[in-house]
């Protein structure tokens, strides 16, 4: 096979890939921070029911959960999978995933900020709500991007593991190509497309972080 058919083969994993990527932080970012809410609430039943789907999300393999969502409702309820179910199953597990690390991410920001703060804008007259969104916020999200970036990055990665329930991503045409030809060639292109692909989150997540280090 020639390399530039193979390079397009790849290039189309490729956009599945991205697809992956950019689905799973446009959900899970904001999921993130109601979940946060809910790990933090005063409420000891909200509080514990979200300990538990943190304490499953990040203690469990994600391709298990990748599995487990695929073919739950066929085996749990007898409910035959859709031809589009394995790609709405993989977005609902990694969004569901990668919610409850941001989650964690978000309250270790949250909960880093003084006191005084939320004294401060009640005093000035601000609402609990005005308060976090207008002051509070914008300060957890300075100080939270360095992790969010390496989640991010590690999600770049994940991506390939949407292989499990039959996704063809990337990785798994790679495999395929490398099994055919019997060569390594195309697994060394996709570790080439990953790093590039890294490489560009990597320098966008950089440009946010310098233009919010304002101090500097």
């Amino acid at each position: 096979m020639a390399i530039s058919v193979m390079l397009m083969k790849l290039l189309e994993g490729m956009g599945v890939s991205v697809m992956i990527f950019l689905v799973t932080l446009i959900f899970s970012l904001p999921l993130g921070l109601l979940v946060s809410f809910g790990r933090m609430s005063k409420n000891p039943v909200i509080r514990t029911i979200v300990k538990v789907y943190i304490s499953v999300m990040r203690g469990t393999p994600l391709m298990l959960q990748l599995i487990a969502i695929y073919f739950g409702p066929y085996y749990g309820l007898g409910i035959p999978n859709s031809p589009g179910w394995k790609n709405t199953a993989v977005a609902i597990g990694f969004i569901l995933n990668y919610a409850a690390y941001f989650a964690e991410i978000y309250r270790g920001g949250i909960e880093s900020m003084s006191p005084g703060q939320y004294e401060a804008a009640k005093i000035l007259g601000y609402s609990r709500a005005q308060t976090f969104f207008r002051i509070i916020l914008p300060q957890v999200i300075k100080r939270i991007l360095p992790a969010v970036t390496n989640e991010t990055i590690t999600l770049v990665k994940d991506t390939s593991l949407a292989f499990s329930i039959g996704v063809i991503d990337m990785f798994t045409v790679a495999k395929a190509l490398s099994a055919s030809q019997t060569s390594l060639l195309p697994l060394v292109f996709a570790g080439v497309f990953y790093y590039i692909f890294n490489f560009i989150v990597a320098f966008f997540m950089e440009s946010i972080e310098k233009k919010l280090n304002y101090y500097h």
